[in-house]
């Protein structure tokens, strides 16, 4: 591991700053917590856009945490309060879209509990301070 890679894996110690899973020693992402766009997002919205990231100021070490593979990819270009919205309509969205899950959730298998989604980052600052 990169001595820069090891300074963003031990700002949890080795865990995803969102859902607290531990990472593996390769494998794992390097999240823009401010997300930058890469040209080709921008070429996916927009077939005109110009050959350069968007938010290019955003490309530091400090706006950078470790994060597993799942989180990262759905994140996507997000912001933090975005992911959470889109993590929040989950339950919604899987009884509108799921017959399996409805029927789980009839016949108890699943239960929602209305959690609101707190990351892992949250709990590390609540319990250090």
């Amino acid at each position: 591991m990169t001595p820069k890679r090891k300074r963003i894996w031990d700002k949890t110690g080795g865990k995803c700053w969102y859902c607290g899973n531990d990472l593996p020693e390769k494998g794992w992402h390097a999240d823009h917590v401010e997300p930058v766009i890469r040209v080709t997002e921008l070429a996916r919205k927009n077939p005109d856009c110009p050959d350069q990231a968007w938010k290019p100021e955003r490309e530091r070490e400090d706006n950078k945490v470790p994060a597993c593979s799942k989180c990262n990819l759905y994140k996507s270009t997000h912001s933090v309060e975005e992911f959470r919205e889109l993590l929040q309509r989950q339950v919604e969205l899987a009884r509108k879209a799921s017959v399996n899950f409805r029927n789980a959730e009839r016949f108890g298998l699943i239960t929602v509990n209305g959690v609101k989604v707190t990351f892992y980052f949250e709990t590390m600052e609540s319990s250090h301070g």
